[in-house]
């Protein structure tokens, strides 16, 4: 109250004057208006959320062959046992990477950014995922617990990144009429690089069917070569956010709608 009456009173008719909202846009979505002002913002949006589903959705298919060699099995171990066993690890990992990464991004979003946030997760995970599969020989011949920390940080550092930010980042950026659409699409984008992640992971196992006896190594090229893309996936999500992803610590809806409401442009054309 008090910051209010020391107010002069030219201040508070100019700002009773103004509207509280910035005004409604009539550009549809997908005109050229809109593509002018968000078209970059959309494309970054769905192309980092794409990115980060088919390294994250890829992982997740893959981790029976991931815990394998840490499982006690025998012949007398049948599927079930095996399933059991397998979601043991998972519930490993969920508690001690997966669940933290969130409480991290909860922590550190309003002080370090949704943009380093994103930028860091999809390096680390380029980097970790490198090292689980460039040097993924060895880490089948020696059961070294460093593999399963180096696997559980891809997913501690997902959800401290881009697992989370992606969900935030299309929920900041779009005017109020068009945000559901925008974020949808995004969404949307981004369950097209699951389909993708897990119809590539597939056919590498339905191509590992082809063994060398020749070559003990053989039957491990698949996730090798598997871990590695996902790895230059990761990276090309790096690039795709530093090079288009807006900051938006800080600021509120508003500030971003009414920024663009002015922005000066031609008429809209829908396409």
């Amino acid at each position: 109250m008090e910051k209010i009456l020391d107010l002069p009173l030219s201040q508070i008719q100019a700002t009773m004057d103004s509207p509280e909202y910035p005004s409604s846009s009539t550009f549809p979505l997908l005109s050229t208006r809109f593509l002018r002002r968000h078209g970059v913002e959309l494309f970054s949006c769905a192309a980092t959320w794409f990115l980060l589903d088919v390294a994250f959705y890829s992982s997740n298919l893959f981790q029976s062959q991931i815990y394998q060699q840490y499982l006690t099995l025998d012949d007398s171990t049948d599927v079930y046992e095996e399933a059991i066993k397998v979601a043991g690890l998972q519930a490993l990992i969920a508690i001690s990477a997966t669940i933290p990464g969130y409480y991290f991004t909860v922590f550190f979003i309003d002080r370090v950014g949704r943009r380093k946030i994103q930028l860091m997760g999809f390096t680390l995970m380029g980097f970790l995922y490198l090292g689980l599969g460039i040097p993924y020989f060895f880490w089948r011949k020696h059961k070294h617990a460093g593999f399963i920390i180096l696997y559980g940080l891809t997913f501690f550092f997902a959800n401290f990144g881009p697992n989370t930010t992606t969900f935030i980042v299309p929920a900041e950026l779009f005017p109020a009429r068009l945000r559901s659409t925008c974020h949808g699409i995004s969404g949307a984008t981004g369950k097209i690089g699951a389909v993708v992640g897990a119809v590539g992971i597939q056919r590498a196992w339905g191509s590992s069917g082809e063994y060398n006896e020749g070559d003990p190594d053989s039957k491990l090229k698949p996730m090798r070569a598997a871990l590695v893309v996902l790895g230059a996936v990761c990276f090309l999500g790096t690039v795709v956010t530093y090079a288009f992803t807006p900051e938006t610590m800080r600021r509120s809806l508003e500030e971003n709608e009414k920024e663009r409401e002015t922005e000066s442009d031609g008429p809209a054309v829908a396409l």
